[in-house]
């Protein structure tokens, strides 16, 4: 009776709010804001009632993520809880891709609790869990972690990388997103032209999609910051109230401050101080509710600028003091930071307090060196010369300090200005001599890359002439043993050939991309057993360079992998898999060649003539390593190299 009652509190107002549905015993889950945004305010409480009664495993973890991601909006604590304890669960399924949509849920959640080097561990961590196709929103809250340290065009690199994969895959909701941290990104630059310009982007690409979710509110913010710095006030307006609207209707208590801290900025500037200084305690209102401390520093600063723009600049200090007072000591967005010293300066110059004023202008231009110019070195000399005279008012006549403070600037000035132009001067001659020296470096570095280019463009053409002297020779042998070792040898000459080739092609003459090498390699291999049809082969690696003392015995060893397993693995036709792996760890290489064939017998004698095994032992030798073999599931062979000691 009680899962009865339980189930008609849901199924009765399913059109309004309800996600889930019992239907024939079967249950089905309209994600929300991916398949539908058609609820209210209360639809994480209604998804966390109904958590207990799903059982199967993959309906439960996309409903613990989803409750998790959206509760960030509103509870940061208890959403860190939710996904914790998801964490625990996936762990104890070993459902790998779970684990790692749940670590994106977790490194945006600390993100906004301001622990960003945490949040960067898992999001990284997250990166070898997830497909391709997965990562647009781990890859976006990687650009927010960047831009909250203020290296913005790292950020830029990620939101492009997100634009990049929506046009892969035909994402609109991950191009959107692109478009609008490149727009936010913008707007903290000061390109506010073109943040406008990507943010309607975004906004045209969510309303195509449909669904007003949370980052769709957030691009709306974002495109009314950059309208309202452009002086587009009655622009700007209906942006803020429509994000402000969505916030409210589903709980986004941290858009609303964001919001609400924007209102607060444009009321201000239109002299709306009453308007401005409400929409201000909202903010605060809901970063308290939030408990984030970033919204509240940022809410408590709007405030204060408000109060400066009003004049009252006592209680603009109380607010800014209190902002800076909330920023724990490791707080990591010096930009908003920054934005607070710089108001709170303004603040103590209003009220008389000169050195107050230049200690906290000092403060902000140290941590703002990017938007560190000649208009701030001119606020600095500004403030230390407002502080010398307030000093000596009681002893000095105002008027006679300002002469002699121009007598001394003026000669200040002239010397500085012969300094200058004798530095200049001095400089110049510099710059044309190594100017002179980095041209003839250049020609010469050029001459030396094209010589190179050439030795190993002709070490391949030699190399492919001995190939197919091989492949001639082979073609007239008829004793079938014969044959596979003229084969084998062939494929040996070719594996090195191919190294050449890259290198003469790339633009890294000492290095080879080892991912596209492989893949070269065992379609040339596979295509000379004829097996292209019923032999796939995988790299499940990441792009990775290796100098050519070391490709070269690597390639030889897969090559020979690679041949064994074409000849025993795959018997009378059977189709298969051949993958390679190599990556880099602690100093150490880690290689593996596996197949899903019969396996072998380790205890077995050596098929063939050997050599192969040989070979691959005399090279594992020659790169100072080991070998081991694992027949578990077909076979593997895996290998560990020492990059020190290596040949």
């Amino acid at each position: 009776m009680k899962k009865f009652l339980f189930l008609s509190i849901f199924l009765i107002p399913f059109h309004l709010h309800a996600q889930i549905l019992n239907k024939d015993g079967e249950w089905k889950y309209l994600g929300v804001f991916e398949e539908t945004d058609d609820f209210g305010e209360e639809y994480l409480s209604l998804l966390e009632g109904f958590l207990e009664e799903i059982k199967i495993d993959t309906l439960r973890f996309r409903v613990i993520n989803d409750l998790g991601y959206y509760y960030h909006t509103r509870n940061l604590q208890k959403s860190l809880e939710i996904i914790n304890k998801g964490l625990k669960e996936v762990r104890e399924a070993k459902n790998e891709f779970w684990e790692g949509k749940m670590q994106v849920s977790k490194g945006a959640i600390l993100l906004r609790l301001e622990d960003l080097d945490h949040a960067e561990l898992e999001l990284r961590s997250a990166l070898q869990k997830l497909p391709e196709v997965e990562t647009w929103l781990l890859l976006t809250n990687l650009g927010y972690v960047y831009e909250r340290r203020g290296e913005l065009g790292k950020a830029f690199e990620f939101a492009t990388q997100t634009l990049q994969l929506g046009e892969k895959y035909g994402d609109k909701k991950a191009m959107a997103m692109a478009y609008s941290d490149i727009s936010n990104i913008f707007w903290k630059q000061g390109k506010y032209i073109m943040g406008v310009e990507y943010g309607q982007k975004s906004i045209t690409l969510f309303e195509e999609r449909g669904i007003r979710d949370l980052d769709y509110d957030f691009t709306l913010h974002v495109l009314g910051n950059n309208l309202m710095a452009l002086g587009q006030y009655d622009e700007a307006l209906p942006y803020f109230q429509r994000s402000s609207e969505i916030g409210n209707k589903y709980g986004f208590y941290n858009n609303l401050s964001d919001t609400y801290i924007a209102l607060t900025e444009l009321y201000s500037k239109i002299g709306d101080f009453r308007n401005g200084e409400q929409s201000g305690k909202e903010a605060l209102k809901y970063a308290e509710l939030l408990q984030n401390d970033f919204m509240v520093i940022r809410s408590l600063h709007s405030l204060g600028r408000l109060k400066n723009q009003e004049g009252e600049y006592d209680d603009a200090i109380l607010y800014l003091e209190r902002s800076i007072r909330t920023a724990a000591e490791d707080f990591g967005d010096m930009y908003y930071l920054s934005l607070v010293y710089q108001d709170l300066s303004h603040a103590f110059e209003g009220t008389g307090k000169i050195s107050e004023s230049l200690r906290a202008f000092k403060t902000y231009n140290e941590l703002n060196q990017k938007v560190f110019n000649a208009e701030a070195d001119q606020r600095i000399a500004q403030l230390q010369t407002e502080m010398d005279v307030h000093q000596k008012e009681s002893t000095i006549s105002l008027q006679n300090e300002k002469l002699k403070q121009q007598e001394i600037i003026q000669i200040f000035t002239l010397l500085l200005t012969g300094l200058m132009v004798f530095f200049l001067f001095f400089l110049f001659r510099v710059f044309m001599r190594r100017k002179k020296y980095s041209l003839l470096l250049e020609k010469q570095n050029k001459e030396k890359e094209f010589l190179l280019k050439e030795i190993h463009h002709r070490v391949k053409n030699n190399l492919e002439t001995i190939s197919s002297l091989l492949a001639l020779q082979t073609a007239q042998v008829d004793n079938e043993e014969l044959r596979e070792i003229m084969q084998e040898s062939q494929n040996r000459v070719q594996s090195m050939g191919i190294i050449h080739q890259n290198l003469y092609q790339g633009e890294n003459l000492s290095a080879i991309e080892m991912k596209n090498y492989f893949e070269n390699l065992g379609r040339y291999i596979i295509d000379s057993f004829d097996a292209a049809d019923r032999i796939s082969l995988e790299c499940n690696m990441a792009p990775f360079q290796l100098n050519v003392d070391r490709a070269i015995p690597i390639g030889l060893i897969v090559n020979e992998i690679m041949t064994n397993s074409l000849k025993y693995a795959f018997p009378h036709n059977r189709k298969g898999k051949i993958r390679i792996n190599l990556k880099e760890e602690n100093s150490h290489l880690y290689l593996s060649v596996a197949d899903d064939g019969v396996g072998i017998d380790k205890d077995s004698q050596v098929k063939g003539t050997g050599f192969g095994t040989q070979l691959v032992g005399l090279l594992t030798q020659q790169l100072d390593g080991k070998m081991t073999l694992s027949t578990q599931v077909g076979t593997e062979v895996f290998f560990e190299f020492q990059i020190e000691k290596a040949a």
